[in-house]
């Protein structure tokens, strides 16, 4: 699989212009219906529009396999690159930072890693989109080396070509949780795991909880994220993943 140095970030580009077109009206509508009822409803009047419109095309490039619905319009190279994004991991990511390493050396070394704090999975990102989400995750930090700082629901691709090292791509669409909310967001996580539940119903509930959060303005942190808004099932329809039942740090694989 060639263009691993960009491939990836383009053919999303790529899908989501496709998705303008009017014929795919239609089917774009629906999904960012399901999405809505999941994970909370947003109009271009809210401060968090384009974010959460952000994230409703990383959700439709991977869990909603939109890329097949625009696939007669991609050549070759970018048709491969619909397999690993339907396979991207989705977590509750934090960054981390390897002392030592310069800002422009970071992806190309592997110096930024981000935690699942889901799942215990790591990644060392080796691709992002440098203009929009580098300066997000930037932001995001606590101390130098991530302690503290925000978390952030995101999707990851990681990809191997024959011959070519491994690339491991965050997609475009992070959400970033309010640093206020990440005690209580790791008491909720306690009570799902207790509950046994799904990697996408836990972070559906999330990105809800969030929502609130940023719609209410005189609630808490501690209100909006609790136990007792966590959603026992997600609604028909999407791939769903089950999360272990205790966190198990593992390295990122490359999808088969």
């Amino acid at each position: 699989m060639g263009h691993l140095k960009g491939g990836v970030l383009e053919v999303a580009a790529r899908i989501v212009q496709l998705g303008g077109a009017p014929e795919r009206a239609a089917r774009v509508a629906e999904l960012r219906a399901g999405f809505e009822a999941r994970t909370g409803s947003f109009v271009p009047e809210d401060a968090w529009f384009e974010e959460r419109s952000r994230a409703f095309w990383s959700e439709a490039l991977t869990r909603g396999r939109f890329g097949r619905a625009v696939e007669v319009d991609l050549d070759e190279d970018e048709r491969r690159w619909l397999g690993p994004l339907e396979r991207a991991h989705r977590g509750l990511f934090r960054l981390k930072r390897l002392a030592g390493v310069p800002r422009e050396a970071r992806t190309a070394t592997g110096g930024d890693t981000l935690a699942d704090v889901w799942s215990g999975a790591e990644f060392r990102v080796t691709l992002l989109d440098e203009l929009g989400t580098r300066p997000e995750l930037e932001a995001s930090l606590g101390s130098a080396d991530g302690h503290g700082g925000q978390l952030f629901d995101a999707r990851v691709v990681a990809v191997v070509g024959a011959g070519e090292p491994l690339c491991v791509a965050l997609l475009p669409g992070p959400v970033f949780h309010s640093r206020e909310a990440t005690a209580p967001i790791h008491a909720v996580l306690d009570a799902a795991r207790d509950r046994e539940m799904k990697t996408e119903d836990v972070l559906d509930s999330l990105l809800r909880m969030e929502r609130t959060l940023r719609s209410l303005s005189r609630v808490k942190a501690s209100y909006a994220y609790r136990p007792e808004a966590l959603s026992p099932r997600s609604p028909a329809g999407g791939a769903e993943q089950r999360a272990p039942f205790r966190p198990v740090r593992r390295e990122g694989k490359a999808p088969r």
